[in-house]
């Protein structure tokens, strides 16, 4: 009980909903590039798909992000990649490009999205203004015995989530779909270099983590979050 005695339960029963989503976004996104670009593998297992069961992973979905019930951890989380078979697709060099921005570029969009009804709600209701102004100060949902607190919760967090999982998978580091972008567009050469990094990319990405050099990838969240209380 200790354990939970300062836990902020509502900011993380929005939260963890909110980033299995997103996560479902961005791989159904990917899921669905390449099944535009010919290569069916993702629709046949089913990936095309917003339905969480196809894309979570137990570690990365489940068990990575509830740990911040009982600790400072910031909210993590992987959902299982979609397969694609480049040699299926009509343009394997371009088009395994296209497939990795999918998800980035998905997850973006549902930021843009989210901040767009936000200022709105903002603008338009000044209940709606408070308790915006107060989660974008604190990160935290507000005790507001109010129908409109979850609905706002559901949407900042969507932002915030959205915006930081696309910037993250956007780093040139493996696994990471920033990763599969730069290979694409580098000469043989140097692409076969970056494959060697592919079984040190976890440790590179914990490293990084570890001494604080992923901290500027929250820099446009800091950014999204000051034009929201401006708005």
């Amino acid at each position: 009980m200790d354990l939970l005695r300062h836990v902020d339960l509502g900011s993380i029963l929005i939260q963890f909903p909110v980033l299995v989503f997103s996560l479902c976004i961005h791989e159904a996104s990917h899921a669905w590039m390449a099944d535009r670009l010919g290569d069916y593998t993702a629709r046949y297992l089913g990936r095309v798909s917003l339905n969480p069961v196809v894309h979570s992973d137990p570690i990365g979905t489940i068990v990575f992000p509830l740990l911040q019930f009982f600790t400072n951890l910031p909210l993590i989380g992987w959902a299982k990649p979609v397969p694609v078979n480049p040699s299926h697709l009509r343009r394997p060099a371009r088009d395994q490009i296209l497939v990795s921005l999918a998800g980035p570029g998905a997850n973006l969009l549902a930021a843009v999205v989210s901040f767009i009804i936000l200022a709105g709600l903002k603008l338009l209701s000044s209940p709606a203004a408070g308790l915006l102004t107060s989660m974008a100060e604190t990160m935290r949902v507000p005790r507001y015995p109010s129908l409109l607190t979850p609905l706002l919760g559901i949407l900042f967090f969507s932002l915030v989530i959205n915006l930081a999982l696309a910037l993250f998978n956007l780093l040139p580091i493996p696994p990471l779909d920033g990763h599969w972008v730069l290979r694409g567009v580098l000469p043989d050469s140097a692409g076969r270099a970056l494959d060697g990094l592919s079984t040190y990319g976890f440790l590179i990405l914990y490293g990084l983590a570890f001494l604080g050099l992923l901290r500027f990838v929250f820099v446009p969240v800091r950014w999204a979050r000051a034009l929201l209380l401006s708005v």
